[in-house]
């Protein structure tokens, strides 16, 4: 069992403050077992970041990855998600972010895509979801998952070439048997995983500060620093980072 002064010191020691601007994601099951739970995590965040400072959390109305069927793979599926009811209580972004979503004092975006935002800018989640997080000197803190489920990485993607993403698009055929606003689909997966280069070239830069409370790891580090990484390597040869052969002109 993790205390909840066991979680505070631990947070106080990797450098959670008053005023500080938090993009938070969170496993709660990595931690074991947690005294009181998801609102543990949320009292304690709000507790050390004061309302003088914001958290933003995950509020994308997804089911978890659903099985596939033969047909599915067939036709080339590698993921398919369900798009979730305005009324869901639960989805795949997990019980801490979806308790805080739903607590009176967050702000919450209307959209399938949205984010969660407490405190002094946490209107801010709704005027353009993280873009406040990341270029106000927001922090990421990851409970227990890794790089993979940072959202402020798809902020930088824009500018990932076109013929790259239409590598892994779903066929008008899949989108007739599952409807893009009913579902998120993905038809197959670039040859190596990307962000896990960007995550280790932030560990050997030093930008990452790491601790385990409990069974559970945190990864503690400046958004903007990380996400840059990312996008320097989308400018300059996003092929390659992401294993691709370039198509001969």
């Amino acid at each position: 069992m993790v205390s909840r002064d066991e979680l505070k010191n631990a947070l106080v020691r990797l450098g959670i403050e008053s005023g500080m601007v938090l993009e938070v994601h969170c496993s709660l099951s990595s931690f074991g077992e947690l005294e009181g739970g998801a609102m543990t995590v949320i009292d304690t965040l709000k507790e050390l970041v004061t309302p003088q400072g914001s958290i933003f959390m995950p509020a994308l109305r997804l089911s978890r990855e659903l099985e596939l069927t033969d047909e599915d793979r067939k036709l080339g599926i590698t993921v398919k998600i369900k798009i979730l009811p305005k009324d869901a209580q639960r989805t795949a972004m997990g019980i801490v972010a979806d308790t805080f979503r739903t607590l009176p004092d967050t702000i919450t975006g209307a959209n399938t895509i949205s984010t969660s935002g407490w405190g002094k800018h946490g209107e801010e989640a709704v005027k353009g979801g993280l873009d406040y997080a990341i270029h106000n000197g927001g922090k990421a803190l990851l409970f227990g998952v890794d790089i993979y489920k940072l959202t402020a990485m798809h902020y930088v993607e824009g500018i990932t070439p076109r013929e790259i993403n239409e590598l892994f698009a779903p066929s008008e055929e899949i989108n007739r048997i599952y409807p893009p606003d009913e579902w998120m689909i993905e038809a197959g997966h670039p040859p190596i995983k990307a962000w896990y280069t960007i995550q280790k070239t932030a560990y050997e830069q030093g930008l990452i500060k790491q601790a385990y409370i409990g069974g559970c790891k945190v990864m503690f580090f400046d958004i903007k620093s990380v996400v840059s990484i990312y996008e320097s390597e989308l400018k300059r040869d996003p092929y390659r980072l992401w294993g691709i052969k370039k198509a001969e002109a």
